[in-house]
């Protein structure tokens, strides 16, 4: 029993039991013998904002159908942060649209109705569908599950108020929505693909509480102050260019200074722990993939496979044809349903039978033929992870107990084809570095080592100021088939990383379904300086590969074992890391980090060879300094430095030159007044290398 106060304020229940965990609506019945946890309207809990969210998308479509009668839905997820809405409308919606679409959801959440669950036979349901002509519902439905389609209804009277194909779940009427907000509209494709019907995505959040939707979008506006992409353009850090491609980073030189001193202190703090550098080739072969299980399970976000005949080339091509065909169903183009058969007789025609193939014609057997006619096919795969390089490095000698733990490390290019709707300045890209560190151990090892990585994670955050993060612990749900291993892997391998967090003193959360495919993992979730979230670091337990490509070491009882492997990359990739970086600190980046740490400004053209005496004793000490002898007023000067955020700006006249001082400004506007030179010069020296807080004083 629940007291009348939690009864009036639940709003939907989270049920655990049997290995399975959802949250239902208020008005579905309990399955049986269940954990429950009774869901209120908080925006301090990530269940609730997310069915708040769910239910505000619906109600944004149906405000959208409202205004423009002709439009067709797609679909409408909740997101971490929001929600979207894709719709297929030939009138552009555009941020003029905002304020009718959010008035009318307003006229829909003051009307109170109730989200009503109806569930209808898939036969009924698909007849249904059909009648209302809808292609991308129909196509939803198809891929869903199950005897019987969902439908919720925005109110009692079916076929009267608003009514969409949904899983669910729904908080239980719109009158819960209180705070929301249309933000933005872009363009989409069907499920991803760039040669289906362009669509819209009209983009909105939703919050329990007007005082969290207005701290949302003061951040929001926070953030586009902050935002890299702009500040990388006026810093000079990266750019993109659309002749190299859409999601690969270009370092500019100042980028690449940051860059290079995130490695060098990562690499000397790794070089204390015995890793060893090694360097690997940006692809493989197919079967190194196929042995790992990269291949193809990053299939829907890999660069296409370089096959070497040209069978597997045929057949590659027919492959993604009859995929784009069969993810389009009824939308499909006939003439590429043809294609598809008259692809497939000539392969067979050239290269004879290929097993598998339906009578039918059958699109999901055609392509599960396909793929098996692929897997003996030789060819190369741009590396989509540097993890089975690392696992030849190994392999390259016998390894001893003696030898272990072998730790190698790698700032190792990788390559995913993400959709270009996806792609987003650094911090979403195509091409990306990570810092990746492999360690081979025995399993009494797994535990020490473990704990290390996390603690190595733990001091880059901390040198960098990120302070403000919290570590979730993700482990396989076993209710899926994505994992690659046995049982008792996957029971040695959580046990292991539930140890290390739990030995790190660190305050975590255990979530399902987060493992990696290969094994579960430690991320570390750090909050950025305005309240943004951001997967960085990660730790990973893998028994599974080494097993998957036959390691070994000779163990004291001379016989060969099958070692550990630990993933670990506290950076997690260098582009998204920095990426962070620059709208954490707005492009003020503490003095080691800086491009350029100190300009030397001149008053007029009788300091100028003093002024260039300073900038060679800063270059001599390991500075990084810029000297500005242009003509034009001090003012403008520092104005100008201090806009590019370098961290000191040394005013130097006829006065310094003659008593050998530098008058000391900083970024922030501050006048710390004059110096000697040598004492600013061991100044900087010692925050450069203590990595900390300003030591330049006044004086």
């Amino acid at each position: 029993m629940i007291g009348p106060g939690l009864a009036k304020a639940a709003i939907a229940g989270r049920i655990t039991g049997n290995g399975d965990s959802q949250v239902i609506d208020l008005a579905r019945p309990l399955p049986g013998d269940c954990q429950l946890k009774i869901l209120t309207a908080t925006d301090d809990d990530a269940d609730s904002l997310f069915l708040l969210r769910h239910s505000t998308a619906h109600v944004m479509a149906e405000a959208i159908c409202k205004l423009f009668p002709e439009t067709k839905l797609v679909y409408g997820p909740p997101l971490e942060d929001g929600f979207y809405y894709d719709i297929d409308l030939n009138r552009s919606i555009t941020p003029d649209d905002f304020a009718r679409i959010e008035a009318e959801m307003s006229r829909i959440v003051q009307e109170d109705r109730k989200f009503c669950r109806h569930e209808i036979a898939r036969r009924d349901a698909m007849a249904k569908l059909g009648d209302e002509g809808n292609r991308y519902k129909i196509d939803n439905a198809e891929r869903a599950e199950g005897d019987t389609l969902s439908f919720y209804v925005t109110g009692e009277r079916r076929g009267a108020d608003f009514e969409d194909l949904c899983r669910g779940p729904h908080v239980p009427s719109t009158g819960v929505v209180k705070a929301f907000k249309v933000r933005q509209v872009s363009r989409s494709h069907y499920r991803g693909d760039v040669n289906d019907q362009p669509l819209q995505r009209v983009y909105g959040t939703a919050f329990f509480k007007k005082s969290s939707l207005t701290d949302y979008l003061q951040q929001l506006e926070e953030a586009k102050r902050r935002d890299h992409r702009v500040i990388g353009r006026e810093l000079g850090l990266f750019t993109i260019s659309e002749q190299v491609g859409s999601g690969l980073v270009l370092w500019l030189p100042n980028g690449a200074i940051i860059r290079t001193e995130l490695q060098n202190f990562l690499t000397q703090e790794m070089l204390k722990l015995g890793y060893e550098m090694v360097y690997t080739p940006h692809v493989g072969q197919l079967g190194l993939y196929r042995t790992s299980g990269h291949y193809p399970y990053y299939e829907d976000s890999q660069y296409p496979a370089m096959f070497e005949t040209d069978r597997g080339k045929a057949i590659q091509s027919t492959l993604q044809l009859a995929q784009r065909v069969r993810a389009n169903k009824g939308g499909a183009n006939p003439q590429e349903r043809a294609a598809v058969a008259t692809m497939v007789g000539a392969i067979q025609k050239s290269w004879g039978v290929i097993e598998g193939l339906p009578a039918d014609g059958s699109l999901d057997k055609t392509v599960e033929a396909l793929y098996a006619a692929l897997a003996t096919e030789q060819g190369y795969l741009l590396r989509p992870m540097n993890c089975p390089h690392h696992i030849q490095v190994y392999a390259s000698r016998q390894r001893s107990y003696r030898d272990l733990p072998v730790r190698i490390a790698e700032y190792g290019t990788v390559y995913r084809f993400e959709q270009s709707g996806e792609v987003s300045g650094m911090t979403r890209v195509r091409g990306f570095t990570t810092d990746d560190a492999h360690l081979f151990c025995t399993p009494d090892q797994v535990g020490a080592e473990m704990l290390a990585t996390v603690d190595l994670t733990r001091r880059v955050l901390q040198t960098l100021g990120m302070n403000d993060y919290r570590v979730r612990v993700g482990l396989r749900d076993p209710s899926s088939n994505k994992y690659v291993g046995s049982d008792e892997n996957w029971v040695k391998a959580e046990a292991a990383v539930l140890a290390a967090a739990k030995a790190s003193g660190v305050a975590f959360t255990e979530e399902r379904g987060e493992a990696a495919f290969y094994g579960p993992k430690i991320d570390f979730m750090v909050k950025d300086c305005i309240g943004r979230n951001w997967q960085l670091g990660t730790v990973q337990a893998d028994y599974n590969l080494p097993a998957r490509f036959h390691l070994s070491y000779i163990g004291p009882d001379n016989a060969p074992h099958v070692p550990v492997m630990i993933h670990r990359a506290p950076f997690g990739s260098m582009e998204r890391f920095v990426g962070v970086l620059i709208e954490h600190f707005a492009g003020a980046f503490p003095l080691w980090l800086s491009p350029v740490q100190v300009a030397v400004a001149t008053v007029s053209e009788k300091s100028e060879a003093y002024g260039r005496k300073v900038y060679e004793s800063l270059k001599a000490a390991g500075v990084r300094a810029a000297l500005d002898t242009d003509s034009e007023k001090i003012g403008p000067k520092k104005h100008r430095h201090r806009t590019a955020k370098i961290n000191y700006i040394l005013v130097v006249g006829v006065q310094e030159a003659a008593s050998g001082t530098v008058n000391v400004n900083d970024r922030d506007g501050a006048t710390l007044g004059g110096m000697a030179l040598e004492n600013f010069i061991g100044a900087c020296r010692a925050e450069i290398e203590s990595k900390g807080r300003s030591r330049v004083a006044a004086g």
